[in-house]
């Protein structure tokens, strides 16, 4: 891998035979490649965000079936299903908030049980992973041109987490609208926020865009209402782990900066795939994922919070979808009135 916006950074190695990607966690300080063939270890790497963003983990769940797949041993092919099924199950309940990984697991899972036999299921099951490898760079890609368009020849884009390669199979989406607005040939300025607790902003986002010679700043989380007061931010984009039909879920702290910008006048855009778009479910129906203590308590081996205090560590957060000012697809760009429903309807009748 060369850098971030070109190069993937979740793949299949047809060559060792295992699913490969960057160990996020390591980020920025070590770049580390794991060789995954076991889908108990990807388990492992979805808990531990050494594989994060919903994109990435809709490709992440479709190679975990094709791992559970390839390795079960049983001999018939009840027995074989059974054992892809329980797998499956354990991939899916890692991270409960975001809808990819259940949708890419769905979906390699659909065409396992359609197969005669145990080698064709192991087949197709890798070759319809590789296709939602593919097609997620391509929808990157166009979500990416779609964005770009938004953005005016010369701006200061604001971004909280990590909506770029390393969310996805490659290229991004909120940071493949900044890509791919740069290779347009538009000047465009980035203020990552560090995006507490686990600083995937300065990890991560800091990471990718100076790596790809992108201008970036990071700040604080608690900054970004002062720099939308001063006029130094024209745009907010941000990615999106469930979009129901009256909200989005994304990284906690994106509804702080969606009241903000609404209050000084700036865009709110929210880019992601159709893959992320929830027409079964409102917010009040979806679970937020709470996650440990320690995130918060602890940076590194010095630990910041006495042992005395309550902590609460919600991974993500809702933002109405009146604050929002446009989504970005790969379809196009939907603007208010979102009819969400209707966009999946005429989607799936395709």
């Amino acid at each position: 891998m060369n850098g971030p916006g070109g190069e993937a950074t979740l793949w299949w190695d047809a060559g060792a035979g295992c699913l490969s990607y960057i160990e996020q966690t390591l980020l920025p300080n070590e770049l580390v490649v794991v060789e995954c063939r076991d889908i108990g270890r990807l388990a492992t790497a979805i808990r531990r965000l050494e594989i994060r963003g919903a994109p990435a983990l809709g490709v992440a769940g479709a190679y975990g079936v094709a791992l559970a797949a390839r390795a079960s041993p049983a001999k018939s092919r009840e027995e074989f299903l059974d054992h892809v099924r329980k797998g499956a199950a354990m991939l899916r309940s890692t991270r409960p908030t975001a809808i990819n990984l259940g949708w890419g697991i769905d979906r390699v899972l659909a065409v396992v049980e359609a197969t005669e036999t145990i080698e064709q299921a192991r087949k197709h099951a890798l070759a319809e992973a590789d296709v939602i490898f593919h097609e997620d760079t391509a929808c990157c890609h166009a979500i990416g041109d779609h964005g770009a368009v938004l953005l005016p020849e010369s701006c200061t884009v604001l971004t909280h987490c990590n909506a770029g390669a390393l969310a996805c199979s490659s290229w991004g989406t909120a940071l493949g609208v900044i890509r791919s607005a740069v290779k347009a040939g538009k000047q465009i300025r980035v203020i990552a926020c560090e995006t507490r607790p686990l600083l995937q902003g300065a990890r991560l986002t800091a990471w990718e865009l100076s790596r790809d010679g992108i201008d970036v700043t990071v700040i604080t989380d608690s900054m970004a209402a002062q720099f939308m007061r001063k006029g130094l931010i024209d745009a907010v984009i941000v990615g999106a782990d469930r979009i129901t039909s009256d909200a989005v879920f994304n990284k906690i702290g994106t509804y702080m900066h969606a009241v903000c910008a609404r209050h000084h006048g700036i865009p709110f855009y929210v880019a992601a795939p159709l893959s992320t778009f929830d027409g079964k479910n409102r917010e009040q129906d979806v679970i937020i994922e709470d996650r440990a203590r320690e995130e918060v308590t602890t940076i590194g081996n010095r630990v910041f919070v006495p042992d005395g205090a309550a902590v609460k560590n919600p991974s993500f957060d809702a933002t109405p979808m009146e604050m929002v000012s446009a989504i970005i697809t790969e379809k196009g760009v939907l603007v208010p009135p979102f009819d969400i429903q209707s966009l999946l309807s005429r989607t799936d009748a395709k």
